[in-house]
């Protein structure tokens, strides 16, 4: 038996993930203790990630807490960890996705297509403006910042006709019935990660690596690896309108990916591959090439995309 402590945001939905790996470890035979703090992206709330540094925000104070020893681990929500992560710190686990797709919510409507003209939707990730307005370009798409919690208030107050939220939070906190319309992937397609919990460690801990490795998921772990690689060599951040989501069928993943203009002006450009993988850095290849055709399908388009090493786009 070994004692682990979980470095976790205080928002209720991290808290809920924090807990779910502390029962998956107590099982397992471990003494677990949580460490909840308040990290920078929770305490700017009025400005846009994209402005103010990204969604690196949400886990540095996290991986201080780390490297200091005050924790053992962190278990974020992996469309919020940076491509790149620090030095001397690892992605130790992926566990078992949750539903990937994108929710739409509202209290007046149970679709994209029943919303009336001009009606305006709360959502302030660039891939889900950009996506959106491919599919309604009639849309007034306004900001909208804040823990899972906060989003819906600020709908049932009427400020918004709709919302649109990753569904796998909804669900963890027993929120599924707020879902009126989850999004087919291939109409929005979802962030790079989104639905999977990440666990991070410092580089050095193989004895926490170790306790952490039954609670990896092998297929979600490849999957994601395609899709992080696509935003990692996209230079995907806070700035750019990226998706990426990969299925494994057997030994085949498959992803898709899609860049997307916030703004309306140019068209989406999409791109599909597919290939056997069988480790991560397979899947990771599979992701690179992909990004390396969609760069040139989006410089084609009229488009421009920075160089790698960004992080994932705020959702």
């Amino acid at each position: 038996m070994s004692s682990l402590t979980i470095a976790t945001r205080e928002s209720r939905l991290a808290l809920w993930q924090a807990q779910h790996v502390k029962a998956l470890l107590e099982r397992g035979g471990h003494q677990v203790a949580l460490l909840g703090m308040t990290t920078t992206g929770d305490q700017i709330q009025d400005r846009a990630l994209s402005k103010v540094g990204g969604k690196g925000l949400f886990v540095k104070e996290l991986e201080v807490a780390l490297a200091e020893g005050r924790a053992d681990l962190a278990v974020h929500s992996l469309k919020d960890v940076p491509m790149a992560l620090p030095q001397g710190f690892s992605l130790a686990c992926v566990m078992e996705r949750e539903d990937p797709r994108d929710a739409l919510v509202s209290n007046r409507y149970d679709s994209l297509a029943s919303l009336p003209q001009g009606a305006l939707v709360g959502s302030s990730s660039l891939r889900r403006v950009a996506l959106l307005r491919a599919l309604r370009p009639d849309l007034r798409i306004q900001a909208l910042r804040g823990n899972l919690d906060t989003r819906l208030r600020k709908l049932d107050e009427g400020l918004y006709d709709a919302i649109v939220l990753a569904a796998a939070g909804l669900k963890r906190l027993g929120l599924a019935q707020r879902i009126r319309a989850a999004f087919d992937p291939v109409e929005m397609l979802p962030a790079a990660g989104q639905g999977a919990l990440g666990i991070e460690v410092m580089s050095t801990r193989q004895e926490v690596i170790d306790a952490l490795a039954p609670l990896a998921h092998q297929g979600t772990w490849l999957a994601v690896s395609a899709e992080r690689a696509v935003s990692r060599a996209m230079g995907g951040s806070c700035s750019m309108p990226l998706a990426a989501f990969a299925t494994l069928a057997g030994s085949i993943l498959t992803i898709d990916a899609a860049w997307g203009d916030p703004e309306g002006r140019l068209e989406l450009v999409s791109v599909r591959d597919s290939a056997p993988v069988t480790d991560l850095a397979s899947a990771s290849a599979l992701g690179t090439r992909v990004a390396t055709d969609l760069r040139a399908r989006v410089v084609a388009n009229g488009g421009t995309v920075p160089s790698g090493g960004g992080s994932d786009g705020h959702d």
